[in-house]
């Protein structure tokens, strides 16, 4: 028997995002080209919701 919610499930949609900032593993935390802490801009924060590590577990937040 199939559960009806897998009737009208879809695959989530795949978006393309590009980050402005990188991961320092010296600081352990997302900084800009500049140097300057991904976690202080606060329209990236309101742009991305946060700035989560991709170098370890997707639950730490660098700020």
């Amino acid at each position: 028997m199939r559960p009806f919610a897998l009737n009208y499930a879809r695959p989530a949609q795949q978006l393309e995002v590009s980050t402005p900032y990188a991961y320092d593993s010296r600081l352990q935390l997302n900084v800009f080209p500049d140097g300057r802490l991904a976690a202080h801009d606060y329209a990236v924060l309101r742009e991305l919701g946060s700035t989560t590590s991709t170098a370890g577990s997707k639950t730490h937040f660098d700020d």
